[in-house]
């Protein structure tokens, strides 16, 4: 039962033959051919907002994929593009939208976006890490927050970037043994306490990265372990609700009181 660590080390430990073994799997390998085949036909934001198959592949490519149905929205995304720091994109806390923004730069490039690395093999490249993701979340949730967390560590550079986002906020939480009803506490608070206990510096560190990722699938496991094996402790966070986790008092204490800044 205790085997996040184990996956997430086999995963990771080539992960180039890893995202290989995703991106040739039948389903993957069908979607990318007819998206690296029709992106570059794609002149304007509206080609590409008109073409469900390939803008649901970006959307997904970027972790958007909640988002789709939300036209508009990404419209104006696209059409500011991010040259300005008044942007709609820069000025949304989540970075996935300049993110997307930046791979379909519309807005500098005009009918030339869609020629970049970026907007083709790099739209590709996220794609399949995506969907090895969400595969190995079928399987084992923890895992699929470790891959996201290592995948996505480097970009954090502020608290509230950890807690605009779901995922990195129930890995954070996870790894420092804080509860998940910590979260309706004032988001000031919240921003001080991950300050006060991690140096996200370390982050830009691969080594301190998987250090942390390994804390954090010990304590996923034991919380699961400890847990009824019906309930999914990330759903139930994703879903609203509060999860009663019993841990051990002095466990819990102790682990609240790391500072991962080493």
């Amino acid at each position: 039962m205790l085997s996040t660590i184990a996956d997430y080390t086999r995963l990771t430990k080539d992960m180039g033959k890893s995202l290989t073994q995703v991106a040739q799997q039948p389903d993957v390998s069908r979607e990318t051919d007819y998206f690296l085949s029709h992106i570059g036909k794609v002149k304007t934001i509206d080609d590409l907002l008109k073409d469900y198959r390939l803008y649901s592949y970006a959307m997904k490519a970027y972790g958007l994929s909640d988002m789709t149905y939300a036209k508009a929205f990404m419209r104006k995304v696209l059409t500011e593009g991010v040259a300005s720091k008044d942007a709609f994109a820069n000025k949304l806390t989540d970075v996935r939208y300049r993110q997307f923004a930046t791979a379909f730069n519309f807005a500098a490039l005009g009918d030339k976006a869609t020629q970049t690395a970026a907007a083709t093999t790099g739209t590709a490249t996220q794609f399949v890490t995506q969907t090895m993701e969400e595969k190995a979340g079928d399987q084992n949730e923890g895992l699929r927050l470790a891959l996201y967390f290592t995948r996505k560590a480097s970009t954090i550079t502020t608290a509230y970037q950890v807690l605009a986002d779901k995922a990195l906020t129930q890995v954070v939480q996870t790894a420092l043994g804080l509860p998940a009803t910590i979260s309706s506490a004032d988001i000031d608070a919240q921003a001080k306490m991950i300050a006060d206990k991690i140096n996200l510096a370390d982050f830009q560190d691969p080594a301190k990265v998987t250090k942390f990722v390994q804390r954090f699938a010990a304590m996923w496991d034991a919380t699961r372990a400890q847990n009824d094996s019906s309930t999914n402790p990330a759903l139930v966070l994703i879903a609203g609700a509060a999860t009663s986790v019993s841990m051990d008092t002095n466990v819990l204490t102790t682990l609240q009181n790391i500072k991962f800044n080493r």
